[in-house]
């Protein structure tokens, strides 16, 4: 039976994740404990990510899937022979994980979302639903290797619409106490989250500090706004891990990374919780509840 190893840090939605890469699985014909077995490893820290992938090759899976940057690095680091199906909101290209999206070469394929370009819109979304704040802040993780380019292209939409934009880091979840703590000094309307695994994997967390501080916040992420968050925007975790599961399966039958062109997400949702607006005292436009997937009464 062919194992597949799953590497990723911290599981946050591990259902959502898990059970689009299984059905993603099953439509190109495999059943976990029928016809392959999945070897799930969730780093709680970034430096324990190198020595869960050599594991994964010690035990000679026959493909391995991750989640996030982080964990694709060590994945490649582990192995120039395993497939590797990765699954990121970052340009592989720009990284040097593949060589092109058509023609990856090597061992390494998978998925792309637009979350990171997308940041903005973020921004302008929230803007929409407070249009007095004036002042607003972005959340970003500072390891993340495109912080620095997210950063400014959220500065710039945030000129454009008159907005002062302060940037505040959180590098893992102790760091959000003070990130929210900062908010009244800084009289930040508002708080717009980057897209990273820590967020989402943090989405309860996230959630309740926002109530408790009364902060209007925006993730990329559902998780966010079904845990009771005010709204998201961004990619479907499902349909995302979905297609990484075809993509295992197609190379299990035979089909190799270097051939599969990384595909690029294009399906975006807005989800917006009107419970939590009605706590925040906000009142969400007409237009923009009929432009949302989801309401969540």
């Amino acid at each position: 039976m062919p194992v597949i190893g799953f590497l990723s840090t911290s599981p946050g939605p591990v259902a959502s994740i898990e059970v689009g890469f299984r059905r993603g699985l099953n439509e190109t014909g495999f059943t976990e404990g029928r016809n392959v077995a999945i070897e799930f490893r969730w780093a709680d820290q970034y430096d324990r990510l190198s020595a869960l992938a050599a594991d994964l090759v010690r035990r000679q899976v026959t493909v391995i899937a991750t989640s996030g940057l982080p964990a694709t690095v060590a994945a490649k680091a582990a192995t120039a022979t395993i497939p590797i199906v990765f699954q990121l909101a970052s340009d592989p290209v720009a990284l040097g994980l593949v060589t092109s999206l058509n023609r990856p070469g090597g061992n390494l394929t998978g998925l792309t979302s637009l979350n990171e370009e997308i940041g903005p819109k973020r921004l302008e979304l929230l803007h929409e639903v407070i249009p007095s704040a004036t002042i607003m802040a972005l959340l970003m993780n500072p390891t993340s290797p495109n912080a620095e380019t997210l950063s400014r292209d959220v500065q710039e939409v945030a000129r454009t619409l008159g907005l002062k934009l302060h940037v505040v880091h959180a590098s893992n979840e102790r760091d959000f106490d003070k990130v929210f703590a900062s908010l009244a000094q800084l009289q930040a309307g508002g708080l717009v989250a980057g897209a990273h695994v820590l967020f989402n994997s943090r989405s309860e967390q996230l959630a309740a500090l926002a109530l408790r501080h009364a902060v209007p916040m925006i993730t990329p992420y559902r998780e966010f706004a079904a845990a009771g968050g005010l709204m998201s925007y961004g990619q479907s975790i499902p349909d995302q891990y979905r297609q990484a599961g075809v993509y295992a399966g197609r190379i299990l039958k035979g089909e190799k990374p270097s051939e599969l062109p990384v595909q690029q997400a294009t399906k975006v949702e807005m989800f917006l919780n009107l419970k939590t607006a009605r706590a925040l005292g906000i009142t969400v436009p007409l237009p923009l509840l009929g432009r949302a997937n989801e309401v969540i009464e």
